[in-house]
C-alpha cells in the first residue's frame, strides 16, 4: 500500500530474530487493512440478516484464516526456494478477487432491493435486540430467527481466494530481509496469523458500528451506497489486474 509494506520490511536487516518477528507482526496487522480485504469483508458482514460484534468477528476470523491458509501455502515455496507462481496465475487470482467483491456487492444490493435488510428492535428476556430481516410478503414482527445468510465456511473460502492472489508480494517482502529458512517460515506464519487476527478485530469493530443506533436508523439508505461503492471498487480491481486501468496493489 503506497510503499508502506516496503518501509515496514526495511525496519529489519534480516539478522535480529526479535526485529524479524516484529516486522512480520506489523506486516500482518497492516495487510488486513488492504482496500480489497475491507471491501470484501464489509459487504460480507453488511449482507447478513443478523449482525453483531461477535458474529462479525467470527466471519472476519474465518475470512482471515482462509487468507492465512493460502498465504502460507503459496508463500512457503517462495521463502524457501524463491519459486513464484506464474504471472498468469497471479493475474487470474487477482481478477477473480475483483469479481468476488463485485458478487458480494451485488448480493447486498439484491437483498436491499428485495426488502431483506429491514431493521427493527424488539425485546428479549435479556433486553433489546436488533434484527435485520425481511418484511416482504406481509411478514410481521412475530418470527423465528432465520439461518444466517453467510456461513464462516463460505467466508473462509473467500479469504482463501484473497490469500492466493496476494502470496507473491508477501514472499518478496519477506525474502528481502530474511536469510535463514527457519526464521523465514516462522515470519511467514506470523504474518499470516496476524492478518487473520487483525481481520477478526476489524470485523468486530464493523459489527459494533453497524449495530450503533445512528447506523441502524439509516442502514436502509446506507446499504445501496455501500453496495455501489464496493461494486465500483471490485470492477476497478478486476480491470486493474488485467492491465486495463492503473493498478495500485
Amino acid at each position: 500500500m503506497l510503499g508502506l509494506d516496503d518501509w515496514i520490511a526495511g525496519l529489519s536487516d534480516g539478522t535480529t530474530l526479535i526485529a524479524l518477528i516484529a516486522v512480520a507482526v506489523l506486516l500482518g496487522l497492516r495487510h488486513a487493512t488492504d482496500p480489497d480485504h475491507l471491501a470484501a469483508v464489509t459487504t460480507l458482514i453488511a449482507s447478513k440478516r443478523e449482525r453483531g460484534a461477535w458474529l462479525a468477528g467470527a466471519l472476519g476470523l474465518a475470512w482471515g484464516l482462509g487468507h492465512a491458509t493460502a498465504l502460507f501455502a503459496f508463500g512457503l515455496p517462495i521463502v524457501l526456494f524463491k519459486a513464484y507462481l506464474p504471472e498468469g496465475v497471479i493475474q487470474g487470482a487477482e481478477t477473480l478477487i475483483g469479481v468476488t467483491i463485485m458478487a458480494l456487492a451485488i448480493w447486498l444490493l439484491l437483498r436491499w432491493r428485495r426488502g431483506l435488510l429491514h431493521v427493527h428492535v424488539h425485546e428479549h428476556a435479556r433486553g433489546p435486540h436488533v434484527h435485520v430481516h425481511s418484511h416482504a410478503d406481509g411478514m410481521g414482527h412475530a418470527h423465528e430467527h432465520p439461518l444466517r445468510t453467510r456461513s464462516p465456511l463460505q467466508a473462509y473460502g473467500i479469504g482463501l481466494l484473497h490469500g492466493m492472489g496476494g502470496s507473491a508480494g508477501v514472499g518478496v517482502l519477506l525474502l528481502a530481509t530474511i536469510h535463514d529458512h527457519v526464521v523465514a517460515v516462522l515470519a511467514l506464519a506470523l504474518f499470516a496469523f496476524c492478518t487473520a487476527l487483525s481481520m477478526a478485530a476489524l470485523s468486530a469493530g464493523l459489527g459494533l458500528t453497524l449495530e450503533s443506533a445512528p447506523v441502524r436508523r439509516s442502514f436502509n439508505r446506507l446499504a445501496p451506497v455501500l453496495g455501489c461503492a464496493s461494486l465500483a471498487f471490485g470492477m476497478w480491481y478486476s480491470l486493474g489486474a488485467l492491465n486495463f486501468v492503473p493498478y495500485a496493489f
